[in-house]
């Protein structure tokens, strides 16, 4: 390619800011970001601005193919989280699939496979005064209207898929708290706070060795669209509702750290190191 054409081309392609915390603002935003980067199969029913239609939408984990946006047979828009293409901002992202979704027919596939040329955000779009309603899901029967499900071989489709998913539940009572069984079972908890005051709290209860519950061991945090997410290894067999009582207890004093302003010892400072040391981001 000429140093023209290469010119040309890069004038064309407009930048998009790197957004650290996309969803910031969102009522719902650790259901955002656990559904993009930590759960198989969930749905958040949402509702677009008046100037958008008040069309009720699902939000979800993830379409056939990795599609963007699907408009099922009996009308009902599905927006996915989870896709191939990205930018720097996945409020961005997702907004830009969502009016693409708008325009879709019954049973029409929207493929992202460009940057968004449009500035809206999530934020833009959505109505954020309107109730949401998460869920988790034991397969991808959400793709399909109830009609279609009715059809045998869809069905044995479906029965398919959910073999691909990891046992995943929600602690009761606890927000943001997943429950997941791989080899082990392990809890994700997806903190909406501040990352360095979450970071904090995490190392001054390391420190006096209180970061447990219900004999659970922490193992280490994500770092995902701008939140931290701390993930505890449980004792071989926890199932998730065993899991309520002393997990809400815990997140009383876990909430407590991470509203303390209190400067970190010398020795809760070398705690957040090994904290840190042990951190992974996610995308």
């Amino acid at each position: 390619m000429g140093k023209k054409n290469r010119k040309e081309k890069s004038a064309k392609t407009k930048r998009i800011r790197f957004a650290e915390r996309p969803f910031a603002g969102i009522p719902f935003e650790p259901e955002l970001v656990a559904m993009r980067e930590i759960l198989p199969a969930a749905t958040l029913a949402v509702r677009t601005a008046p100037a958008y239609g008040s069309e009720d939408v699902l939000l979800v984990t993830m379409l056939p193919q990795m599609a963007g946006a699907l408009r099922r047979k009996d009308g009902v828009l599905l927006v996915a989280l989870q896709t191939v293409m990205n930018s720097g901002d996945l409020s961005l992202d997702v907004a830009d699939r969502l009016c693409a979704g708008l325009k879709l027919k019954n049973g029409e596939t929207f493929t992202q496979t460009g940057q968004p040329e449009s500035e809206l955000r999530l934020q833009d779009v959505l109505d954020l005064s309107a109730a949401s309603r998460f869920s988790l899901h034991d397969d991808f029967s959400f793709w399909i209207s109830a009609e279609e499900a009715e059809n045998p071989d869809v069905a044995a489709a479906l029965a398919e898929t959910k073999e691909q998913i990891m046992p995943t539940r929600q602690v009761p009572g606890v927000e943001g708290a997943f429950w997941t069984r791989m080899q082990r079972e392990f809890v994700r908890w997806v903190r909406p706070e501040d990352r360095e005051c979450v970071l904090n709290a995490l190392s001054r209860l390391q420190h006096r060795r209180a970061l447990t519950f219900d004999d659970a061991r922490f193992v280490g945090a994500f770092r995902a669209q701008g939140l931290l997410i701390p993930v505890f290894e449980l004792a071989p067999g926890t199932e998730a509702e065993e899991l309520a009582d002393a997990m809400k207890d815990f997140a009383q004093l876990f909430a407590q750290e991470i509203a303390s302003t209190a400067p970190l010892t010398p020795e809760e400072r070398r705690a957040k190191a090994g904290i840190i040391s042990r951190q992974v981001t996610l995308r």
